[in-house]
């Protein structure tokens, strides 16, 4: 193992995979994107879950596009329903409805911690939730804890099991294979 694959850390992680749950975009999801993501994949010795982000990528000319279709089906719309909303409120209300009091306590603990998002930004949706994991882990590990327990790991098993249920690409199942890992580590 290199010196560098030694020194990256839990920050890191968590704003890799943070990154990895935005709408895909070429300027990020690039040549470096994929050698992080095949080494982070190679250290924890997920071969099978490699293998199945390798052979696609390599057989589909246009993989960008295709990453972009499966993510606005999974988490912008589809017909019915959107597939797995990637925001808390959804899984802890019965009627699933968005911006619910989760959503709330979520930006009151932000705001404890002196995290804010644009008037716009919904408080509990994945990205922010993990981008929000990478500053605690950095500047506050007891407080990661209590945000994972308390408001990330309540919601997040309900979230995986929709994505695993209903991807069509192996993209999205890795990636909430790997945020489940990470965040139970870090959480035991």
């Amino acid at each position: 193992m290199s010196e560098e694959q030694q020194n990256i850390t839990l920050v890191e992680i968590y704003r890799f995979l943070a990154q990895s749950m935005r709408y895909p975009e070429a300027d990020w999801l690039d040549d470096t994107y994929w050698s992080v993501l095949t080494t982070l994949l190679t250290e924890l010795e997920w071969h099978e879950e490699l293998n199945e982000l390798t052979t696609p990528r390599n057989n589909i000319a246009d993989q960008l596009e295709d990453l972009q279709v499966e993510h606005t089906r999974l988490f912008i719309n589809a017909v019915p329903h959107v597939l797995a909303p990637p925001y808390a409120s959804v899984y802890a209300h019965v009627d699933g409805s968005l911006y619910g009091p989760i959503a709330e306590k979520t930006k009151k603990f932000y705001g404890e911690k002196g995290y804010s998002l644009s008037q716009n930004d919904i408080p509990d949706h994945i990205v922010y939730e993990l981008e929000f994991l990478a500053i605690l882990a950095d500047q506050d590990p007891e407080a990661c804890e209590e945000f994972l327990k308390i408001l990330f790991l309540p919601w997040f098993p309900l979230f995986q099991e929709r994505v695993l249920a209903a991807a069509k690409l192996p993209f999205y199942p890795v990636m909430v294979k790997l945020i489940d890992f990470f965040t139970r580590q870090e959480s035991l």
